[in-house]
Formats: C-alpha cells, structure tokens, sequence
C-alpha cells in the first residue's frame, strides 16, 4: 500500500517538551527528555514516511537551542537521522501567530501536529483545517464544547482527518482491558487517578491555573479511556466538580491565585440499552503529587461492570531500578523506547507515543492517495476529533462546575452535545 503513498509534509507547531525535549531551561527532567513528536517524525522520515518538516513557535531566539539540543540528543545517539527543518519565527523574531505564516506557505493534504498550550489549540487546528491541512492535536482537542463541534464540522466540510492525540488508546494494557470491558455487562463504576509531582508546576508556570489546569491537561487521558470503553454501553449525563487548592499558589510554585491543586470530577453514565442501568466515573488528576515518588506519572484505573472487574496500575509495570542519589525509579518502555537498536538506530517504533503519530501520518497519507476517506477512521475506534466529542464534553462541564458551584447537565439535542 505505501508504495503508492506520496511521503508526507508535516508542521509541527509547539516546540516545547513533548515536541522536542527543550523546555527553555534545557533538556526536560520528565521522562521525555529528547521528546516525542519530533523525534517520531525524524524516524518516520528516515522510514520514508515523512518528507519535509517545519516547526512553529513563538520565539524565534530558542531555535539554536534546541538545534543543538536535537543534534546532541538525537543525531549524536541514533543513526541515520537527518534533523532538517524549517522554524517559523525566523531566529531573530518573536510572534504568537507565526504558526499562520508557516501554514500559509503549505499544500492542502499537508499535515499539522500540535503540541502547544491547551488555549491554543483550537485557534491553531481551525487555522489548518480551513486550509485543508490534516490536523493531530493533544489533548483536551479544545477546551469548549462548542469548538470540538465546530472541528468535526470543518474536518467534515474540509474532507480533512483531524485526530485527538490520545495515545493511551494505543497502550496495550488499554486496549486489551477495553476488549475484556466489552464481556462485564452493564457499567456500573470506573475510578481513575493520575498525578504528576509538583515539579511540573515549574514546566507549566507560563500557563498553568491561567489558560487551563490539571483536569483538562491529565484527566483527560483516563476520561477519553472510560468515554472510549463506554462508546455503545453508556452516555454521560451529570458532571460535580471538585477541587483542592493551596499547593501551586505558595511558595516556591508561585502559580496565579485561582490555581488548583488536584481536580476531581463526578461523573453520572446512564445505560444506552436499559434504562434501570446507571454507572458513575470518578476522574481525580493532580499535579501536586510528591517529588520523589519513583515515576513522572502515577496512573491507576479502576472499571467494573455487572459480570467482573478490572484494575490497571500503568505507573508500575514490573521494570525498577534503584539509584544511590534519587532511589527507586519506575519505567515505562512501552511508551518510547529511548535505548537505540543492535544496528545504532532509533527502536522505539513499537511504543504507544510513537504509534499514535504514526496512525495519523498513515491515515492521511491513505486520504491523500485517495485509499481512504476521513470519516472511516471514525469507525476504528481510532481518536478522531468525531470520536472523542464527549471527553471534552465532560471536561468543559467540569470547568464550569467549578467554577459556577454547581452540578452541568450532558445532553443530546438531535445528533449534537450541549451542557446544560
């Protein structure tokens, strides 16, 4: 099939830790220190999938940087990687909107990957899509509910894929325990905690409590999973919302006043099949959790159904070792591998974090080759902007619980969400 697939051009707009392992202070101390999507694209290039990258900032002054920081951390440890780009703003420059310029120079077909502030991303994916530019963007896809609509519209209307980068779908783990989900009957109770130590806080100072916060930024991978486990069992009807604050806004965090600590949502699921079936989601996310505790992201689920359950510890799988000067340490592989192949290549073509990207370049080169139309991705159960409407959903009536003290009704007016 890729035979007659042309490679594919690609923008990545965000420049930051999950594109390319620079954080402006230098190399991440997550476990993306050499980032994600960058790094994917480099190697799906020297696969042949990929042709020619650009990357979109704000502040041109970075790019020698993280040049230097690619070429040390990339092209010194992996083979065969040509590093080549072009940056939008030029060196000397700084410009919020320098993503339009780079856009503007593209052919439809092309494709975008974002990786910015959770703010930003719905300004950018419109942007693209009204070019007819196939769009990837992390998640939250948007913060509103009303814009993740006007996405699936423009996507539909543009004939472009447009996918949410959820990449827990593509976890193993995940996918096999949404299979075994499937044979548990009725929902009856999903409970997911996810933290990262407060030293993100540092990372995300520029935007966090201001432009977004912890529950759109790290509830919504667990929510997308009980959401994508729930496609035909059940629908979300009722959001509570409920925060604990005081960490972020001291000393030496210094986050703005209305900064929360940890968030956690109370979600109602009502049975699409019986009407006496009803389930609840409880979704906590944190960025408060200790600094020490031996992995970046703590992550745990819990589903159970009317046959069984199932519990998920994806922070602790098995793999630790133990240092004199930091102590226990958690890895997880089976996101990136990082450690190159026998031959000196990059080997982390198998992990989740890659295969996300690599679905989404592989989709839009099959629409492009006219192999494929957007709208049957969203019958995979892939993450298409289509499939993943009623994480934000959830999100966005969160949001507003909070702030509105008060529970947000989920409902269906003909084939459209809205918040009540």
């Amino acid at each position: 099939m890729s035979a007659n697939m042309e490679k594919l051009n690609i923008l990545m707009c965000g420049t930051g830790e999950y594109t390319t392992g620079w954080t402006g202070s230098g190399a991440s101390k997550s476990d993306k220190k050499i980032g994600v999507v960058g790094l994917t694209c480099f190697d799906l290039r020297r696969l042949g999938k990929v042709d020619k990258l650009g990357m979109a900032g704000v502040s041109g002054g970075k790019f020698p940087a993280i040049r230097e920081h690619l070429a040390q951390n990339i092209g010194n440890v992996y083979k065969d990687m040509d590093l080549s780009f072009d940056n939008y703003p030029e060196v000397e420059k700084s410009d919020p909107e320098a993503y339009k310029s780079a856009m503007d120079k593209m052919k439809p077909g092309e494709a975008v990957i974002i990786f910015t502030p959770d703010s930003t991303h719905f300004p950018i994916a419109k942007y693209a899509i009204e070019r007819k530019l196939h769009v990837l963007v992390t998640k939250p896809a948007t913060q509103l509910l009303s814009h993740h609509i006007e996405l699936i519209e423009l996507a539909e209307k543009n004939g472009v894929v447009c996918f949410v980068e959820h990449h827990k779908r593509f976890d193993p783990v995940y996918s096999d325990a949404k299979a075994r989900a499937q044979t548990l009957g009725e929902f009856n109770f999903f409970n997911a905690w996810m933290s990262q130590p407060k030293s993100q806080l540092e990372t995300f100072r520029a935007w966090a409590g201001k432009d977004s916060d912890i529950s759109y930024y790290l509830s919504s991978h667990h929510i997308d999973i009980c959401c994508w486990i729930l496609q035909d069992l059940a629908i979300p009807t009722r959001v509570t919302a409920s925060a604990a604050a005081g960490i972020a806004t001291s000393e030496p965090y210094n986050c703005v006043p209305q900064t929360e600590d940890t968030i956690t949502l109370l979600v109602d699921w009502q049975s699409i099949k019986s009407p006496k079936h009803r389930g609840t989601g409880v979704y906590t996310a944190s960025w408060t959790a200790p600094l020490k505790a031996g992995v970046h992201s703590a992550q745990h689920w819990y589903y159970m159904g009317e046959k069984g359950d199932i519990a998920v510890d994806q922070a602790h799988r098995g793999y630790d070792s133990t240092f004199d000067e930091t102590g226990k340490m958690w890895y997880n592989p089976f996101y990136m591998k990082y450690s190159p192949s026998e031959s000196g290549h990059f080997d982390g073509q198998r992990g989740y974090g890659y295969i996300s990207i690599e679905k989404f370049i592989d989709a839009a080169r099959a629409v492009n080759a006219g192999l494929a139309k957007p709208e049957e991705f969203d019958g995979h159960g892939l993450p298409t902007i289509k499939n993943t409407v009623l994480t934000t959903a959830i999100l966005n009536a969160g949001r507003i619980s909070l702030d509105e003290k008060r529970s947000v009704n989920i409902v269906q007016k003909g084939d459209v969400w809205a918040l009540e």
